[in-house]
Parts: structure tokens; C-alpha cells; sequence
């Protein structure tokens, strides 16, 4: 049987139309997957838009101290940091199974540029010059600074800020430590990488006394990083404006709903009965030094 030129036509055509009906129907179902996806990250499901979708990675110091994270176990949830962003990723619809930790160091956590983590806690103060690279929730805590001499060295009958215009005074880089004791104590501020390094430092009696956060300062005294150390009070005036944040990525879709936890957190007593639970013993009435 022989096929004519013009049925050979007809069949190539029609064998044409058919691949090119897979095809559309292929790239349809791609297109309509993809769709789908575009559809539930833009669907108001915050539990959607962190880095691992349907996971919230927090970061924390490494290591992270007392009170803020008890054992350095961000994973019990013991310690006020701890317990603050479990409470928060539960306002933000999150199962405490959903939470992973990792771990970060301070500067690098506030420097500019993309983020493997979808927050971080380990007392960040909010200010205009951080906000710049990252983006900060409310302040879920106000601390104060305080100063911690030797028992034995030569400032511990120190009332007041005048009293140590002569000491060598340590702080941590990049702290509000470091911006009191500059402004309040004397210009030749000696910087530490950490607050660990600044706990050595004093007990080794290479430097006079400490400047750092109040809770850090009774911490470094009760166990024992600092030995006869003794905080001779709080820095006048050294109470956070803003308090400490929660650091989230730059324009992070989060971090509306982080601010609202932590505000919700506030007005319904759960921050203050954290507070009194983690921070008490951290926080009893010291005299303010002038």
C-alpha cells in the first residue's frame, strides 16, 4: 500500500501534536507545582518562610552562659534565653520539637550578609548602628552594667565611679560594658573577646576591674570564674533603653511576628514570671555606683 504525500503529512503532524501535548502537559504540572510552592511561602504560614520550612533555627553563643542558658543546653529549655525562645516560637506556631539550635559567635551574628538561622539570642542591645545589618524583635529584657574588683586588690573599698579613675579596667569588645566604662570610668579600657577571657583576665590580676552586664557580673562572682571577686554595684544610668533583642536576618518575614511574641509575652505576665524564675538570684539590689 503505498501512502501519499500528503497522508504522510497528516501523520507526522498529528504524531507532532501529540509530543507536543505531553510536553505542555509536563511543563503544565511543573508550572502548577511550582505555583503551588510560590502559593504556601506567600501564604501567611510563618512556619513556611524560616530557613528549613516547617523547622525554626535559633542560634545562640558558643558557649552560652548562665542564667541565660543553663550547662550551656540551649535544648532544655533552662536558663531565661532558653525559655524566652521557646516561648516565642510557640506564639509563632512552632512545636518545641520544631526547634534546632546552632551556634554563632556575637560579631558575627550582627554583621551584614545572609544568615543560616531564622534568629538569634545571646543578649544583643538594639541600636540604630545594628539595625543597619540585621533586624531586632522588642526587647524581651533591660539589664543593667556593673563593676566587679578583687576582694584583695587595691579598688575594693571602691564606692564610686570616681574611685576607679586610676584602675586598668577590662570590658568585652562590642559591648555596652565596654561604651560605661569608656564613658564613665576612664579612656584606657583594656577589650576581651569574650566575657570568659575578661573573668580571666581579672582573676589574673592583669587588669583592676571589670565592666559587663549585671546578671554576667553576679554570674562570674558566684561561680567562681572571678575568684574573691566581689560587684561592687551598678553603673548609674546603665539600664538598657531599648533592652536586649532578638537578632532575625535583614527584612526577615519573621520579624513582625517575633516583635509581636515578644510584646504579647510582656503584656500577659510570661517575660516578668521567666524573669523571677531565671534571673532572681542575678538581680538583687546592689548599690549604684556614681
Amino acid at each position: 500500500m503505498t501512502i501519499s504525500g500528503k497522508q504522510f503529512i497528516r501523520g507526522a503532524a498529528a504524531t507532532l501534536s501529540i509530543a507536543a501535548l505531553a510536553l505542555t502537559a509536563a511543563c503544565g504540572s511543573d508550572t502548577a507545582q511550582d505555583a503551588a510552592d510560590n502559593t504556601q511561602a506567600n501564604s501567611g504560614d510563618l512556619t513556611q518562610q524560616t530557613v528549613t520550612p516547617g523547622k525554626l533555627t535559633i542560634a545562640t553563643g558558643d558557649p552560652a552562659y548562665e542564667p541565660w542558658v543553663l550547662n550551656d543546653d540551649p535544648e532544655s529549655g533552662e536558663g531565661y534565653e532558653a525559655a524566652v525562645a521557646y516561648a516565642v516560637a510557640e506564639q509563632l506556631g512552632f512545636d518545641a520539637d520544631d526547634v534546632v539550635w546552632t551556634r554563632t559567635t556575637f560579631d558575627a551574628a550582627i554583621a551584614p550578609g545572609p544568615k543560616d538561622w531564622d534568629m538569634n539570642i545571646q543578649q544583643f542591645g538594639i541600636t540604630d548602628e545594628r539595625k543597619q545589618a540585621v533586624d531586632f524583635s522588642s526587647g524581651y529584657y533591660k539589664d543593667t552594667r556593673a563593676v566587679i574588683v578583687k576582694k584583695d586588690g587595691k579598688f575594693a573599698n571602691a564606692t564610686s565611679l570616681a574611685d576607679l579613675k586610676d584602675a586598668v579596667v577590662g570590658a568585652t569588645v562590642g559591648t555596652q560594658g565596654y561604651t560605661y566604662a569608656k564613658e564613665k570610668i576612664n579612656d584606657n579600657v583594656q577589650t576581651f573577646n569574650d566575657d570568659a577571657s575578661l573573668a580571666q583576665a581579672l582573676d589574673a590580676g592583669q587588669i583592676d576591674a571589670l565592666v559587663a552586664d549585671t546578671t554576667v557580673c553576679v554570674y562570674m562572682v558566684q561561680s567562681g570564674q572571678v575568684a574573691d571577686g566581689v560587684v561592687i554595684g551598678r553603673i548609674a544610668g546603665s539600664e538598657d533603653k531599648d533592652g536586649m533583642g532578638i537578632v532575625l536576618p535583614k527584612d526577615s518575614p519573621l520579624t513582625e511576628a517575633t516583635t509581636k511574641a515578644v510584646d504579647d509575652l510582656e503584656a500577659d505576665g510570661t517575660l516578668q514570671k521567666l524573669q523571677d524564675q531565671w534571673l532572681a538570684e542575678y538581680t538583687s539590689d546592689l548599690p549604684e555606683l556614681a
